[in-house]
């Protein structure tokens, strides 16, 4: 199937086009510039699509959460992607296909696509191939888009440069107040959810979650904390209303383009180092680069002299 052939199809919304295609999204193949260029000619809107992202320490009930929200968006009548981001296999590189398997009662809705990617070494709790699986997804006519990430501490928060409106979950006994004010992963929330809220403790995380966005500074949105039993569906309304509130901010105030502009500039950047590095391979190689590491290393140059050396070849 050519490049155009595929592009067409994804602009169909076909599910088999659609999953090629972010297939050859994740392998880097040889048509993946063809492809992309051929969906941005195509797409009426582009970045259409809501992109809401989920996040949090691995046991809080992300995978359950999605389903709940895939629920929700459903009954409104919207189709629903998702990208599920899991851990790589070590042995073949693949996802592990983990949260899929919580996901299997949506599994059989038209209006529903699921899909596992593997981080395949990503730090940051995203795969590689995240921004350009979403394109593919928006050019598809998806009218949401969740992407859960893998689970995730207090540094990988690169979800936040990459969805319209971030939900960080927490659940009750995963730390204390301190704990919950030091992860940097929390500073990235727009709505915090304490799932699990039927467990004993849940009280207290939502009054630390309070205390620490009251002392998180002046902000126009101030993240609003929703209680969860995702695995029975308590609190979704809560937390549909949560994000709706959210996107209208985002509307409103001008952020949810420049949150936008910011992701688009983040992409472009991402593929550029990529294509430098690959480039860099090509030119220098790994005897100047070992020449240049035994210069380092005798003192006879220094380690920007040496980086300047490989950014002249290039």
């Amino acid at each position: 199937m050519s490049a155009g052939d595929l592009a067409e199809g994804v602009l169909r919304g076909e599910v088999r086009a659609v999953a090629r295609a972010i297939s050859l999204v994740e392998n880097a193949g040889p048509g993946l510039r063809a492809l992309t260029e051929e969906l941005v000619k195509g797409m009426r809107e582009p970045y259409r699509a809501r992109v809401v992202g989920l996040t949090g320490a691995p046991g809080v009930g992300k995978s359950t959460s999605t389903g709940t929200l895939i629920e929700a968006a459903r009954a409104r009548g919207e189709r629903v992607a998702v990208l599920a981001v899991d851990p790589s296999s070590p042995f073949t590189g693949g996802a592990l296909l983990g949260d899929r398997v919580r996901m299997q009662a949506h599994a059989t809705d038209p209006g529903v696509f699921i899909r596992s990617m593997a981080t395949r070494g990503h730090l940051g709790g995203l795969a590689w191939a995240a921004p350009q699986a979403i394109r593919v997804l928006d050019a598809a006519g998806y009218d949401l888009i969740l992407v859960e990430t893998v689970g995730v501490g207090q540094a990988e928060v690169d979800i936040a440069s990459l969805a319209d409106s971030t939900i960080v979950l927490l659940a009750p006994g995963m730390g204390d107040s301190v704990q919950a004010a030091k992860a940097g992963i929390l500073e990235i929330a727009d709505v915090f959810v304490v799932n699990k809220a039927d467990r004993d403790g849940a009280q207290e995380t939502v009054r630390d979650l309070r205390n620490m966005v009251a002392l998180s500074g002046s902000r126009d949105w101030r993240p609003p904390i929703v209680s969860t039993v995702a695995a029975r569906g308590e609190g979704a309304a809560d937390l549909v209303a949560a994000l709706d509130r959210h996107a209208e901010h985002l509307a409103a105030s001008g952020e949810g383009r420049a949150r936008r502009l910011a992701r688009a500039r983040d992409e472009i950047e991402a593929i550029v180092l990529t294509g430098l590095r690959a480039r860099m391979g090509e030119i220098s190689g790994d005897r100047h680069l070992d020449a240049l590491a035994e210069a380092l290393l005798a003192a006879k140059t220094d380690p920007y002299r040496a980086a300047d050396q490989v950014i002249a070849a290039l």
